[in-house]
């Protein structure tokens, strides 16, 4: 290390960032920078972060706050960083993820590397075919109450590197810049959006609750991604001790339960045939109920406690779908409509359809509904002719079952 740069970081490592951010895209922070704007001077600006981060005079701008809509109604505010501050981010991350991740337990599923959503809900109706009962818990605004002073103190017990350090310290600290300008000073919390929040959160997450479940359940199954966590329990009043527990252990961590999701879910199907006040829950987009299920080696059917796409996963599809505003596209072809639709529908396929695919109908029934729309609004001989419309598209499906990714798999066939 030279007199000048007390931290040595090398500017390979800067451009690494640099290209994971551009990889990932993402918004103008307050600084109004957009990716572009930021590349039109590459070199330099990448010099300006290594160099101050190096130095130590690196200090993160305000983060601009952007209301989102929450799908349970309400708002979240997710914290935008600007460009070079994501770089910047980036660099403290690549540095301290894998110094944590392998300390990382099995059953913590959110934001690792080989690691998604899909496997925790895969592993999660395995247990609950073996586990009659399920403990649900949401942590209320987790990002908004981290403690600043118990995550630093896991970080530092994974790492005495002095610059990764620093720039979380002041991570944490920096403001959250209102839409109407003002500034509002953090105590507590993460960034939601931050580059390095994932990991921090992760890793918080833990200390609170994963490490601690091992110590004082061990052989309890639990699942966890992100603020949503699973326990499975043999029997009712094994669930009530670990609920009241976790109450407990979160409180002495400075967070609280999410009252409305947080319960006590009865894994009821066609043997396990006691009343209970709650029979289904909602894990990563997925309805955990008791459905009608074929046994394939019998033909035989039986009622057993499977996932599904949920509701409200359902219903935030079909919104999507009429945002996109596809049945006044009339200036569009069929096979452009299609362009637009096929990116989004093999996405939905691949998560929603892994586990019970044929519940995902009603939702590609409504895109042939908007196809039909789409062509009522496009040919004048189909405008008021609702079901002329539908056939017309029913048409060109047996016609070209591989235009659109629902109509390869045969699902949602037909118009009404």
């Amino acid at each position: 290390m030279s007199k000048t740069k007390p931290f040595l970081i090398s500017k390979k490592l800067v451009m690494e960032a640099y290209q994971r951010i551009k990889a990932n895209k993402g918004a103008a922070g307050v600084d109004q920078q957009s990716l572009e704007s930021f590349e039109a001077n590459l070199k330099d600006n990448l010099y300006k972060i290594w160099n101050r981060m190096s130095s130590g005079s690196y200090f993160p701008p305000p983060v601009k706050a952007v209301p989102i809509p929450k799908k349970s109604g309400g708002e979240r505010i997710l914290g935008v960083p600007t460009v070079a501050d994501r770089i910047a981010q980036m660099v403290v991350k690549l540095t301290f993820e894998p110094l944590v991740e392998p300390h990382f337990l099995r059953d913590s599923y959110g934001y690792r590397p080989n690691k998604s959503a899909l496997d925790a809900v895969g592993v999660t109706q395995q247990r609950c075919w073996k586990y009659n009962y399920v403990v649900e818990f949401d942590i209320k605004g987790l990002f908004d109450n981290v403690d600043h002073d118990l995550l630093l103190k896991a970080v530092r017990k994974h790492t005495d590197n002095k610059w990764v350090i620093l720039h979380i310290e002041r991570w944490l600290k920096a403001p959250l810049q209102m839409p109407d300008g003002t500034l509002i000073e953090r105590t507590k919390g993460l960034s939601q959006g931050g580059v390095a929040s994932p990991v921090l959160s992760n890793l918080f997450l833990h200390y609170v609750f994963d490490v601690w479940m091992e110590k004082n359940y061990p052989g309890k199954p639990w699942c966890r991604y992100a603020d949503d966590g699973l326990v499975h329990c043999k029997n009712e009043k094994e669930a009530q001790e670990i609920l009241a527990a976790l109450k407990h252990r979160f409180e002495m961590c400075k967070l609280e339960l999410h009252p409305d999701k947080t319960k006590i879910v009865y894994c009821k199907d066609g043997k396990r045939k006691r009343s209970y006040p709650t029979t289904k829950f909602t894990f990563l987009g997925y309805d955990f109920r008791q459905r009608r299920t074929l046994k394939r080696e019998t033909k035989e059917i039986f009622q057993s406690f499977n996932p599904a796409v949920s509701k409200d996963a359902m219903k935030s599809m079909r919104t999507h779908i009429r945002t996109l505003g596809i049945r006044y596209r009339t200036n569009h072809s069929l096979k452009e409509i299609a362009d637009i639709l096929n990116p989004i529908l093999r996405g939905w396929i691949g998560y929603y359809g892994c586990y019970n695919r044929s519940a995902l109908g009603s939702v590609m029934v409504y895109v042939n509904k908007t196809l039909t729309a789409w062509a009522m609004c496009k040919y004048k001989k189909l405008r008021g002719h609702k079901t002329r419309a539908g056939l017309f598209i029913l048409k060109v499906q047996k016609e070209n079952r591989r235009l659109f990714s629902h109509w390869k798999i045969g699902l949602g066939n037909g118009f009404a």
